[in-house]
């Protein structure tokens, strides 16, 4: 039988993955393996297109943000049985829960953090980034380096069209998630405004970059990604995400905290799941692979931290002497966000397009200078309205 299966990420998850397949075909003859990956850009789109055709993959990358989506649209297998998670942490096995039912199997320990070029700051000789900093430092940070960086270098990544910065920073600042769980409208009006009016002096003062080339970016892709290819110091990242930006620039990159304002913003978090399409002919063999996934040592071997921190203890304990010092990275960030981690929001049903979409288009609008931070709030107060 062959089993079609889709992810996105890095260079690094792809070489990882697709040789994860070919291990386990050899001990499964009967069972080989369609692959389709990319990149994280056009990846959602995608899915949800081949999922409303009833064409998904049998076996699905999802995102902890897109789980009730799918889940409530009966667009996944239950996986409640079959798959021994005994050595998953408990948070970490409801995670993949809707309505007390099991429709996606966690593969990673994760944390919301920042990922900078720690070669590169190291020679302009301004104070690095460090964990527990403040935004106050943060953008501090920014200037300092601009002053010492080439015209044509930024400092920081511009955070105007990014849901996810602003999450953190709305959360940091005491005002809750800009999304409850339970799907309400909640960006704080003055937060928004500050935050965008914050952003437009570092564009003007060069600090970001100009929107035609921050508009470019693409996550963890080697060429087009930001700062793998040298135009910004650092950017918002999650330490699943290290090992792609390791396998770029080997040494050249370190992990800290995301900035605090009056409370921390950082959060503990799923890397991601594998789901198994409820239209899949063969939902018993998918839940076997992604068993051996999850708790084979050849396979852990072969996956390292690809997806983020194993979700097996036992499988971690295997794997701790082996890991490199880029891996203890990812552990040590998620330790470090641990102690005072806000708690997770993973998605209210019906907004999935609202921050890959809307909030994303209406910040750039602000970058391009086509509107005011003012009538950008008036327009997500708008957008908002078709959600809810």
């Amino acid at each position: 039988m062959k089993l079609r299966i889709v992810w996105w990420g890095s260079q690094a998850r792809h070489d990882a993955t697709l040789k994860a397949l070919d291990a386990y075909t050899k001990k499964h003859p009967n069972v080989t393996f369609e692959p389709e990956f990319s990149g994280f850009d056009g990846y959602a789109d995608k899915l949800a297109t081949q999922a409303a055709a009833k064409n998904a993959p049998d076996i699905i990358q999802m995102d902890p943000a897109w789980l009730s989506e799918y889940a409530s649209r009966n667009q996944l297998a239950d996986l409640s049985q079959g798959i021994n998670l005994g050595d998953v942490d408990k948070s970490l096995v409801d995670s993949g829960k809707y309505k007390d039912k099991i429709y996606a199997i966690p593969l990673g320990n994760n944390a919301t953090g920042m990922v900078f070029n720690k070669n590169a700051v190291d020679k302009l000789g301004v104070t690095p980034p460090a964990n527990g900093w403040t935004w106050d430092q943060y953008f501090q940070f920014g200037k300092d380096a601009k002053a010492k960086l080439d015209k044509d270098k930024y400092a920081l990544m511009d955070g105007s069209n990014d849901y996810a910065v602003y999450t953190a920073y709305q959360l940091s600042q005491g005002k809750g998630d800009p999304i409850t769980v339970d799907g309400k409208f909640n960006i704080d009006k003055n937060t928004y405004i500050s935050f965008l009016n914050k952003y437009n002096e570092l564009r003007k003062d060069g600090v970001v970059p100009p929107a035609d080339i921050a508009t470019t970016d693409k996550e963890s892709d080697a060429k087009l990604d930001l700062m793998n290819n040298g135009t910004v110091l650092m950017k918002r990242s999650y330490a699943s995400l290290f090992p792609g930006y390791e396998g770029v620039k080997p040494g050249a990159y370190a992990l800290v905290t995301q900035p605090k304002g009056v409370q921390s913003s950082g959060w503990l978090k799923p890397s991601m799941f594998w789901s198994v399409s409820a239209d899949s002919k063969y939902v018993e063999e998918a839940k076997k692979f992604i068993d051996w996934f999850i708790n084979d040592q050849e396979a852990a071997d072969i996956l390292t931290t690809t997806r983020g921190v194993p979700v097996s203890k036992k499988i971690l304990d295997y794997l701790s002497p082996k890991l490199t010092p880029a891996d203890k990275q990812q552990i040590d960030l998620i330790k470090n966000v641990a102690p005072d981690a806000r708690p997770f929001n993973p998605g209210a049903k019906g907004w999935s397009n609202f921050a890959a979409k809307d909030f994303k288009d209406i910040g750039e609008k602000v970058m391009f200078g086509k509107i005011t931070p003012e009538a950008a709030y008036d327009e997500l107060v708008k957008k908002a309205k078709d959600y809810q």
